[in-house]
């Protein structure tokens, strides 16, 4: 069964771009990555499915009920986290949670504090005092505190350190086993390999590719830099896999995609003053995607 059904989905804005016939499937019990650059129309999408804009064509449903039509009794059954949350400054956590939660007419008391632990956050702190990273804690609680059957997430690590990401993931997991549906979205393709089992990758505003995961790694590429202490002849990494080779000074650059043992056979034969292996940025990785679109 599909949670989230979407069809055509299109949105203009006069003469912007905003996105055009998205189409996608979300199955119940899925994690779900949605990818894509900055301003590719993850968010306008996102909204549009929330009915907090109307699209201009096209449909969704989510549970099997129309987004737009039936958005109030969806609502009680999904959990939203926008990508800049934005509260009333004067009131205390505690409260902003129990007012979200009296929304759902359910004693949520408990979950807030299970929440709230897990995620180290003070309840009785002001909003005003909280740095963004606590802010988008805040946030993380308000969507998971009456326990969705849907969480719907927009670039949810932005301004979590490190390990409260990590926090968040295993947070994210524990709620998938109970049979939750997560659709999350990101610009960082490694948060999403961590999680989701299929992603939609999408830009300027059209879905290019929707894929398993699986399939995306086994065709991943790495992003490498080499720093010497002397110039090399770039003939030595003339070799099947490497692809974008740029040289400048002492430097070499490249993307990788194979065996990582035959770039590391060639660093041993170097001197070298450092070495980084990545990942490399979206706009890198799907750029074979990218080209067949253009």
């Amino acid at each position: 069964m599909n949670i989230i059904e979407i069809n055509n989905l299109t949105k203009t804005y006069g003469k912007s771009r905003g996105i055009s016939d998205v189409s996608f499937n979300v199955e119940e019990g899925e994690i779900f990555g949605f990818i894509g650059p900055n301003g590719a129309g993850k968010s306008t999408t996102l909204r549009t499915l929330l009915a907090l804009i109307h699209p201009t064509s096209g449909s969704a449903t989510i549970f099997g009920k129309d987004c737009i039509k039936s958005a109030p009794e969806i609502a009680k059954e999904l959990g939203y986290l926008p990508s800049e949350v934005f509260y009333y400054n004067n009131m205390k956590v505690i409260d902003l949670l129990k007012y979200s939660a009296s929304f759902y007419k359910k004693d949520c008391s408990k979950r807030i504090n299970e929440l709230a632990e897990i995620m180290n956050l003070d309840l009785n702190k002001k909003i005003d005092d909280l740095s963004f990273g606590n802010k988008k804690k805040v946030g993380i609680i308000q969507g998971l505190l009456h326990e969705p059957k849907l969480i719907i997430l927009d670039e949810p690590t932005s301004g979590l350190d490190p390990l409260m990401q990590q926090k968040f993931f295993n947070l994210l997991k524990e709620e998938n086993k109970k049979g939750t549906t997560i659709l999350f979205s990101s610009h960082i393709l490694s948060e999403v390999q961590k999680l989701c089992n299929r992603v939609a990758i999408i830009k300027e505003g059209k879905i290019i590719k929707v894929e398993k995961i699986s399939t995306l790694q086994e065709n991943n590429y790495k992003k490498i830099k080499i720093d010497l202490k002397s110039k090399i002849d770039k003939d030595l990494f003339n070799i099947i896999g490497v692809n974008n080779l740029e040289i400048k000074d002492n430097t070499i650059t490249f993307l990788f995609k194979g065996d990582i043992n035959l770039i590391t056979k060639k660093l041993c034969d170097i001197d070298l003053l450092n070495v980084w292996i990545e990942e490399p940025d979206l706009e890198e990785i799907f750029m074979h995607y990218y080209e067949k679109e253009e």
